[in-house]
């Protein structure tokens, strides 16, 4: 792989990230944790940008959008999405 080609995973996880930023916002109701799972989809965007993410924190991040985002079921599809996208580039817990 030369410096300028992209990983695909990590194309697929920034694929995803911004997939599920865009539903986020085109979703017209308001919840209580909405705000928690915009601001950790910016830091993962931002994290992505910056190069091969750390796959802990990749966790914790799916954690903190699934536990804000989770009862809504409109992102529910999104949210899988995410998650698959982040075991391909880092392997599922205990892997």
């Amino acid at each position: 792989m030369t410096g300028s080609e992209e990983d695909p995973r990590v194309a697929e996880l920034r694929s995803a990230v911004a997939r599920l930023r865009r539903e986020l916002a085109a979703l017209p109701s308001e919840f209580p944790d909405r705000g928690i799972a915009e601001d950790e989809l910016a830091a993962l965007a931002a994290m992505i940008t910056g190069g091969a993410p750390e796959i802990p924190r990749l966790r914790r991040s799916l954690l903190l959008i699934a536990g804000a985002i989770g009862s809504v079921s409109a992102l529910a599809r999104g949210l899988a999405e995410l998650r698959a996208a982040m075991d391909v580039l880092g392997g599922s817990p205990g892997t």
